[in-house]
């Protein structure tokens, strides 16, 4: 099998494509979990003491709001040249995969704090309501109300947010890192190697596509007046 693709994509082409898979997926998913991490409980702050929501807070909010705007704000080449020296201490080294991953979280965790405090907005007001009427604190309302009743677009939203991620690891070539978008930039810009640059290229929207397919699944499974609508149908089919 191996011979096969070295014979079709070049020798050794294949060991370094498999590698390089691994490494995207590895530097995405891992950065992925860690920028909700941080952005998660920070979106959870943001909705949470935003004016008339569940525990307002002006200071709180105003304080989280700045520090999201500003990160957000920076583009992202520019935030990895600023950020060198806090990844120096954090991961050891400014260079490499690792400190690439450092890099992304920082970018990442304040988009992804947005894409939280959205999706909890989405609630209806009046779930919420309900379950102060019966004396849930603001704890439990969190979790056991909001965040369920908003998984739908949580999901929905960490699929944006992974597709997003990955598509910032071609930039891993700046800091001497790896993974598909580093070789199709190496291979493609710098070696004018256009077969090796356009085979990346199409494993990379391959990946993005399994991605955002398989978090789109788990988002429709997983939201009750989609599952409501199929049961009724499905209860329709049988009477008739």
């Amino acid at each position: 099998m191996i011979e096969f693709f070295d014979n079709l994509l070049g020798t050794g082409m294949t060991e370094m494509y498999v590698n390089a898979i691994f490494t995207t997926v590895k530097i995405t998913l891992l950065s992925t979990f860690l920028a909700y991490v941080i952005g998660f409980p920070l979106g959870i702050i943001l909705y949470g003491t935003a004016s008339g929501s569940i525990f307002p807070n002006k200071s709180v909010n105003a304080a989280a709001g700045v520090i999201v705007n500003i990160l957000r704000s920076i583009p992202f080449v520019i935030l990895l040249v600023m950020t060198q020296p806090l990844a120096s201490v954090i991961v050891g080294t400014k260079i490499g995969d690792n400190a690439f991953i450092f890099y992304l979280v920082v970018a990442a965790a304040p988009f992804v704090a947005r894409m939280i405090e959205s999706s909890l907005k989405e609630v209806d007001a009046g779930v919420i309501e309900a379950a102060q009427s019966m004396g849930s604190n603001n704890f439990q309302i969190i979790t056991k109300v909001v965040i369920p009743e908003a998984k739908p677009s949580l999901i929905i939203g960490s699929a944006i947010a992974v597709t997003t991620i990955l598509g910032y690891t071609p930039m891993t070539y700046l800091i001497a890192g790896g993974g598909l978008g580093e070789m199709a930039v190496r291979y493609g810009l710098y070696k004018f190697d256009s077969k090796t640059m356009y085979i990346s290229s199409v494993l990379l929207i391959i990946l993005v596509q399994i991605l955002q397919e398989t978090l789109n699944h788990i988002a429709k499974s997983s939201d009750k007046r989609i599952r409501n609508q199929q049961n009724t149908h499905q209860k329709k089919e049988k009477k008739s």
